[in-house]
């Protein structure tokens, strides 16, 4: 059922027809996936528990200003509350066999987290490099930024015209139009997990 959300200014009051899908089903939605209790949620919004219930059960149409101030009680803004998909179709939680190898795996490995990086904002892998492993003499470069962290092992990254060790618990971010180069000069493997964006596979 679509309801109408009454707009004030000043001291007038205007009915204003809004295409709002399903306000009191996605309230409902978005409190139970915050883990709150219609009274939780009242209380940390500043209004009535009857308040919350009434408009989840779209027995009332709330003003723009009323429902601004249940939504700062978790804290999301009215745009991300109108589009945010509460019943996400999109995989969320990846076993190992969730993926996939795209460097080979030997002396180097690189697992995306996921099969598919199609409508994606971040890339995220799981990186392996033997002792010895090169990214190759030539630097790579390409749109976007990358961030990572050595989880064990060292790497040694050259980034433009600077170089350095990275030991375990150390981390990079860059811009990756800049050129660079990851070797493995140790004697043990280094492991890294890395993000970037955008998605470069």
């Amino acid at each position: 059922m679509t309801k109408d959300f009454r707009i004030a200014h000043g001291q007038a009051q205007a009915e204003t027809k809004t295409e709002a899908p399903d306000i009191g089903r996605r309230l409902r939605e978005l409190r139970k996936m915050y883990g709150f209790s219609q009274r939780e949620l009242a209380k940390r919004a500043g209004v009535t528990n009857g308040t919350i219930s009434l408009i989840e059960q779209e027995r009332i149409s709330p003003s723009i200003g009323s429902m601004k101030k249940v939504l700062d009680g978790f804290p999301i803004s009215m745009t991300d509350f109108l589009t945010l998909d509460m019943q996400p179709n999109r995989q969320i939680f990846y076993s190992e066999k969730d993926q996939k190898e795209i460097a080979g795996g030997d002396p180097i490995s690189f697992k995306l987290l996921g099969k598919d990086t199609r409508n994606r904002a971040i890339q995220m892998m799981h990186e392996k490099y033997q002792p010895g492993a090169d990214t190759g003499e030539e630097m790579l470069a390409h749109s976007g930024e990358e961030c990572g962290i050595v989880i064990s092992g060292e790497i040694v990254l050259t980034v433009g015209g600077e170089t350095r060790l990275l030991q375990p618990g150390e981390a990079y971010y860059f811009d990756s139009r800049l050129p660079h180069r990851f070797r493995n000069l140790g004697k043990e493997e280094c492991v890294i997990v890395s993000s970037c964006t955008p998605p470069s596979f």
